[in-house]
């Protein structure tokens, strides 16, 4: 006799209600054509950039999905994924109804899709909410917050109480001019402990003007610049000078929470005990692993990436490494530290450490502590620590685990050549 997991007898039960959901969907909207429900814009030219350059667009969706936890446990998260621009697939959502609603279903990622852009680009960042394949008993709607982005107008903000919200299968571009350049990370707003907490978190950067100071004479480049240069941060002297950069997302699961969601079963936010503790979005050894790793698609078809972005650091003795670290945990402060080279902090939450005479205030320190929604930026110098490998780690060693499983957890590695 052939028993169904409650895991199994969720994914069949879901199949049935989405299709049911998604037959009556495509009744109303025959089509998703732009056209229709799904508008997104990415204009050619814009006021301030009249030749197109300097104009971003990127596409998201948000659903559900996957992941994997280092010790094999499943787990059902919300999050964002990418929905790769008509330009750069090869089709028209005009050409292929339900492109963007096939793309993103069951696709979420943890962390979310990492998004970079220069200081003075415009983004046109848009969002489509697909829905939760796996629970369509939810009609969730979802927003974008760029956490700690000075957002001139509140509709774009992605807090609900003074913008928009997206309902599923309705579709916002976000307008973003970006000014500062610095490490932000970004949300959903929506019920966000919930939603944060089920994963809808991702990396967000700003890379600085003067990296264009070779090629623009309006931009001057600091001392000793050469051509191919990058910097943190616009800082006169070349003091933020770096060779490699790696965004490091803090972040945590509480598996029981998850099961709930799975479950069809009331939330314990009262009770909420992370015990998966995560580098963008795995845990160690998973953390050091350069593949993507990809959960089975539960409705079948191809297996979707769910968890892209390693935290595997590796640099050639000599290199300055920077380090993009972001806090969204929902739960508690994290403390991550090294056992070997000493971090120099240069900046915390996208401002450039330095005092009212513009003197760097850098420090030097083997560990940085953030709550939920700070950032820092730190460098780490190689030089004469060839064929190394060092420890980036939570020194709360009880996050040094998969949940029961030691040896996990809040770590990755340093890897010098």
């Amino acid at each position: 006799m052939n028993v169904l997991s409650r895991r199994d007898a969720m994914i069949l039960i879901s199949r049935g209600l989405f299709a049911a959901a998604a037959a009556m969907l495509f009744v109303a909207l025959p089509a998703y054509t732009q056209e229709s429900s799904i508008y997104t814009q990415c204009p050619t030219e814009t006021t301030l950039h009249p030749s197109g350059d300097g104009i971003k667009c990127k596409h998201l969706s948000g659903g559900d999905g996957m992941v994997t936890m280092a010790d094999g446990k499943e787990l059902y998260i919300f999050s964002f994924s990418d929905i790769p621009l008509p330009a750069d697939s090869g089709v028209t959502l005009t050409e292929y109804p339900g492109y963007v609603m096939e793309t993103g279903m069951l696709a979420a990622n943890a962390p979310a899709p990492t998004i970079v852009v220069d200081e003075d680009d415009e983004l046109f960042l848009s969002l489509t909410n697909v829905g939760m394949a796996m629970r369509p008993d939810l009609f969730d709607p979802h927003t974008v917050h760029w956490h700690g982005f000075p957002q001139a107008a509140a509709i774009f903000d992605g807090v609900p109480d003074a913008s928009i919200s997206i309902n599923m299968g309705a579709t916002l571009t976000y307008y973003y001019n970006a000014k500062d350049a610095g490490t932000y990370m970004y949300h959903c707003h929506v019920e966000a402990t919930e939603h944060m907490q089920m994963g809808m978190l991702g990396n967000l950067y700003v890379r600085p003007r003067q990296n264009r100071c070779s090629s623009d004479p309006s931009i001057p480049c600091p001392p000793g610049h050469a051509d191919g240069d990058t910097y943190a941060y616009n800082d006169g002297d070349g003091s933020t000078q770096y060779d490699v950069e790696y965004p490091i997302q803090i972040g945590s699961f509480d598996s029981e929470f998850h099961d709930a969601s799975f479950g069809v079963q009331p939330l314990p936010f009262a009770s909420m005990r992370d015990n998966y503790f995560l580098l963008n979005g795995r845990g160690y050894p998973d953390t050091t692993e350069t593949a993507v790793i990809s959960t089975p698609d539960p409705l079948g078809g191809i297996p979707k990436p769910s968890q892209p972005v390693s935290s595997l650091i590796t640099a050639t003795a000599g290199d300055r490494i920077l380090l993009r670290i972001s806090n969204l945990n929902v739960t508690q402060f994290n403390t991550l530290g090294t056992n070997g080279p000493a971090m120099e902090v240069i900046a915390l939450d996208a401002r450039l450490l330095r005092d009212d005479d513009g003197n760097p205030m850098y420090y030097k320190t083997n560990s940085v502590t953030l709550g939920g929604g700070q950032s820092a930026d730190v460098i780490i110098e190689t030089a004469g620590l060839g064929g190394k490998t060092f420890f980036l780690y939570s020194t709360n060693l009880d996050m040094l685990s998969n949940n029961t499983e030691n040896f996990g957890g809040m770590m990755t590695e340093i890897r010098i050549n």
